[in-house]
Parts: C-alpha cells; sequence; structure tokens
C-alpha cells in the first residue's frame, strides 16, 4: 500500500511539474479568397499600373505575380474559364467546352448551367441553373470531401461563389457547395437555385428586401480621375435600370455588398476551420465589349475595380486576418480591340458575318448530297451538323465532314479547320493554337468542325468579343498572396490549370479530379506545419 502512494505522489509532483497544454492551434489558412474579373486581360496590369493605388496595387507588391500565365484550352470564354480556375481542368475532361452549346439528345441549345430539374429561389424570373453538367471536382469540392463532417455541419468547411453572372458564381465553387448567388437582371435581386437550398437565408432575403439596386436609379457614371467628364447615366426606377446595372461600375460596388454580408453572415474563416470563397466581378465585361479594351470606359472601370479589390481585402483583414488568408487573383478571358481601332493603327482584323462563315458549309453540303437543312445549330464558329439528314440518304459522317471542312476553308478569315474526325485522331497542328483546340474538345458535346478564323477577325456587327486561342484573349493575369507565398515576378511560362493543384498543395487536400495542371512551387514558401482536425464537443 505504501507503495501504490508513493508512486501516486511521483506522477502528481510530475503532473504538477509538466508544462501546461497548449490549446489546439486553428489552420494557418482559414480563408482562401479567389479573385476573378471577368474579361481582365494581362496588359490591364501594366497599361494602368500607375493607376492603382489599392488592390491591384497591394496584389502587384506582396503577390507571386506570373507574367505569362496562359489559359491553355479553347474557346476563351467566360463558362470554360470560371470552370477551369478551381478545377484545374480542360475543357475536354471538365465537359464545359462553352458558354453554350448544341445537345443532340434535345436537339436544343443548353447553356453550361442550364438545369431545368432546379427552381430559382428568392426570384420567379431568371434562369434555374447548377453544376450539373460540370463533369469534374473543384478544390472546394475536396475541401468538402476531405472534411469528416457533413455540409451543414459548424466543423465543416464552407464554401460559396459569388457573382453577376450564374457561371461566374457556379463553376469555380463547384457540385458540393454551400451556395452559390447570382444577379437577377430583371429584378434587381441576388438568387440561387433549389440545386442549393430550398430557401434563402434570413439574411439574404432582407438584403434583396432593401432594394439597394434601386439606390443606382438615374447615377452618373463619370470618369474616376476626371469627374466632370459623364461617361454614362443609369436609367430612372423600371425595368431598364438593372439591366444597365450590370455593365456599369456599379454593379461592383453592389457585388461587393453582397460579399461583405456574405462574410459577416456567414462568417468564413472566422472558425479555425479553412472556407473558400470565390468572388467574380463581371461588370468589367460588358463594358469591355461595349467599349473596347483601348476605350477610357475600360481604363475608368479597372481603377474602380482596384478600389473594390482593396476594400475587399481590407474587409477580409479586419474579419480574417490577411496573415491567415491566401488570395488569387486571376481573370477568366480577355478580348480582342475593337476592329476600327486596330484599322486606325495600321494593323489587321476585322469584321465578318456568320454567314459569311457558315453560307458556304451548307452550299457546299447542298450542291454535293442534295438540299437540306445541314447546319442543326452552332457555338462559336463550331457547326453541328445533321446526322439524321446525313445517315437517311446513307452517306458516311466522315465524308460529310470532310466536304464541309473543305467548305468551311473556303470562307474569308478561315486560317485552319479541323473535323471531328480528326480531333478524335489527334491530327492537329503541333503549335500553341493546335493544342489549345484539342483541349477544348470533348467528343459527346463539341460540334463537327473547329473553324479558327484569322487573328482579329470578329463576327460581330458592333463593340468587339473574344474566344480565340489567340495572346488577346489568353494572356490572363494570375497572381497568389498569402503567409506561404514568395513574392516577386515570375516570367516562366504557366497555366490558369496550375491554379487549383498550387492551392489543394497549400490545403493538404486531394488536387481535383479533373487536374491538367502541375503546383507551382516556384513561388510556395517551405512547409506549413501539419494541424490536427479541430473537434468541437
Amino acid at each position: 500500500m505504501k507503495r501504490i502512494v508513493a508512486a501516486a505522489c511521483c506522477l502528481l509532483a510530475l503532473a504538477v511539474n509538466l508544462p501546461p497544454a497548449r490549446a489546439q492551434a486553428g489552420p494557418d489558412i482559414r480563408l482562401v479568397l479567389l479573385i476573378a474579373i471577368d474579361q481582365f486581360r494581362y496588359d490591364y496590369l501594366t497599361r494602368f499600373l500607375g493607376d492603382y493605388s489599392d488592390g491591384l496595387k497591394k496584389l502587384l507588391t506582396h503577390g507571386a505575380v506570373f507574367t505569362n500565365a496562359n489559359l491553355e484550352h479553347y474557346p476563351t470564354v467566360t463558362a470554360v474559364g470560371h470552370a477551369t480556375m478551381l478545377s484545374g481542368a480542360t475543357p475536354s475532361v471538365s465537359g464545359i467546352i462553352g458558354n453554350d452549346w448544341f445537345d443532340r439528345a434535345t436537339a436544343s441549345t443548353v447553356q453550361s448551367i442550364t438545369d431545368t430539374t432546379v427552381q430559382t429561389v428568392e426570384s420567379e424570373t431568371g434562369g434555374a441553373a447548377s453544376p450539373r453538367r460540370l463533369l469534374v471536382t473543384t478544390l472546394g469540392d475536396q475541401m468538402k470531401l476531405a472534411s469528416r463532417f457533413g455540409k451543414g455541419s459548424p466543423d465543416a468547411p464552407r464554401v460559396y461563389g459569388l457573382s453577376l453572372k450564374d457561371r461566374g458564381a457556379i463553376l469555380p465553387v463547384g457540385h458540393t457547395a454551400d451556395g452559390a448567388y447570382w444577379y437577377d437582371t430583371t429584378t434587381g435581386r441576388f438568387i440561387t437555385s433549389t440545386y442549393y437550398m430550398s430557401t434563402a437565408p434570413e439574411w439574404v432575403h432582407k438584403f434583396n428586401e432593401r432594394k439597394p439596386s434601386d439606390a443606382s436609379a438615374g447615377a452618373q457614371w463619370t470618369m474616376f480621375d476626371a469627374p466632370h467628364k459623364l461617361l454614362h447615366r443609369l436609367p430612372p426606377l423600371g425595368k431598364d435600370l438593372y439591366l444597365d446595372l450590370f455593365g456599369s461600375p456599379f454593379g461592383t460596388d453592389l457585388l461587393l455588398q453582397f460579399t461583405d454580408e456574405l462574410l459577416t453572415r456567414e462568417l468564413l474563416g472566422q472558425r479555425n476551420v479553412t472556407d473558400l470563397l470565390s468572388v467574380s466581378f463581371s461588370s468589367n465585361d460588358p463594358i469591355g465589349h461595349t467599349y473596347g479594351p483601348d476605350s477610357p470606359e475600360v481604363r475608368d472601370i479597372s481603377i474602380r475595380t482596384d478600389r473594390a479589390i482593396g476594400r475587399l481585402l481590407d474587409r477580409v483583414d479586419k474579419l480574417v486576418g490577411l496573415d491567415h488568408t491566401v488570395v488569387a487573383f486571376t481573370s477568366d478571358h480577355g478580348v480582342a480591340p475593337l476592329p476600327e481601332f486596330l484599322k486606325e493603327r495600321g494593323a489587321p482584323g476585322g469584321r465578318m458575318t456568320s454567314a459569311d462563315l457558315f453560307d458556304p458549309i451548307q452550299n457546299a453540303l447542298s450542291k454535293k448530297f442534295g438540299d437540306g437543312k445541314w447546319i442543326l445549330s452552332t457555338a462559336g464558329t463550331s457547326p453541328y451538323l445533321n446526322y439524321e439528314l446525313a445517315t437517311g440518304r446513307g452517306l458516311d459522317l466522315q465524308d460529310v465532314r470532310r466536304v464541309a471542312a473543305e467548305a468551311a476553308m473556303t470562307a474569308p478569315h478561315v486560317t485552319r479547320v479541323y473535323t471531328r474526325d480528326q480531333l478524335l485522331r489527334g491530327e492537329i497542328a503541333q503549335d500553341r493554337v493546335g493544342q489549345r483546340v484539342l483541349r477544348g474538345f470533348n467528343a459527346q458535346r463539341s460540334g463537327d468542325l473547329e473553324i479558327i478564323l484569322a487573328p482579329f477577325w470578329i463576327r460581330q456587327a458592333n463593340g468587339t468579343t473574344h474566344g480565340t486561342a489567340y495572346n488577346y484573349d489568353a494572356h490572363i493575369p494570375l497572381i497568389l498572396m498569402g503567409s506561404r507565398i514568395k513574392a516577386g515576378e515570375y516570367a516562366n511560362d504557366v497555366a490558369l490549370n496550375d491554379l487549383a493543384p498550387t492551392l489543394a498543395t497549400l490545403l493538404k487536400v486531394e488536387i481535383p479530379s479533373g487536374s491538367a495542371g502541375r503546383v507551382l512551387t516556384e513561388a510556395l514558401d517551405g512547409p506549413t506545419t501539419f494541424h490536427a482536425p479541430i473537434v468541437r464537443r
């Protein structure tokens, strides 16, 4: 008995002299913040550098800036770019081959986020949408799958996507997100769909009921550094206001208000769990389409977006701490200059019509195989041929596509054409354009020809557009900023596909299922300490 007592006393003495147990630390990274700007060419960073004094300046000063980051896919459009950001997948694997495409099963055009099985929430208008057409996982999905806590648990990662565009909100965050919210240009409300929730949280409903869009009725868009110069005036309160607001700096301000509300209400990055927030600023895109990249309007919205990003980073710093945040900044695509601007400067390029491109195909097929509607639909410069008509006449589809391709090459300003058969066999030019086209081809969803126009030729009667495999559409900004990121400029070739595996490596979760990128190890600053997951009891 004396021995037992003595042993107990020794153990007690040891316990008294042991240092107190350290409280379990939270994760180093508590928030991953993706900031995307819809239609933001890389050279906007350099051309307007002297105008930036806030968010973009902070990213350029304290971040890892990849000066030669590109979209290694085709077409370079909103849906494909946003699907790539946090999946790392190419369209050939992700299934997101464009903003829309022709679905042979239903004989109809579908959008990248079309989902007829869901309904909108917070509005009776606006297209019902979900990520179901995305065939791969995203970083947010991998964070959710790595957690042993289910959706809705206070200990599970929270993942949200925000944008004025539905595809800009939905596609970056993937299948398992807690929510995606976008702007309804008919009602001026932020909406979602029943894919995510049956009813919106009370804070979302109250935000909409305050009708913040209405505050911009009749607002004047003046130049940031020349406030006496009026660029545009929004309509008075009425049906035209909400659509006009979308394509103005006031759309950026509205999205920022909603983002601030979500950060506060959903406690992102404030719960000792790593969360993810994707914010895609959409208003830059319609402004760029309308006025072109060399306009005062594009310079002005770039300056205002710099300030908006600064306010967002300040808010994240206050709520989460930038030292516990990894910020990724990028864009979904660039844009071509206005053809009139190119002509003034003596550069090539111009305008053509869809009839210029597709009529030679229709005429050649009718002449060779007989009259009929040979082109069922188009997506971008890709036609979908009438299989039923061809097989009903006993034709070989490869022969039909070959004749169509030969005709397409006679159309003005066409520089190369690939048939579905060539792409399935990988018979393409082994250059950057050819490789990007191949990565954009999905056997189940793509059309019968991929027709590539010469640089700077667009099928637009007014304004400008994007979508090509050329540098003015494909060269995009890519910046990482955070405690484990080595600030500086990196001039090596990188792809947008590299973002997702890099962030997954930082978070120590599995790389998304379809990722084609690599980890940007050159910008990572040493290993972090592993932390056991925090379990609340």
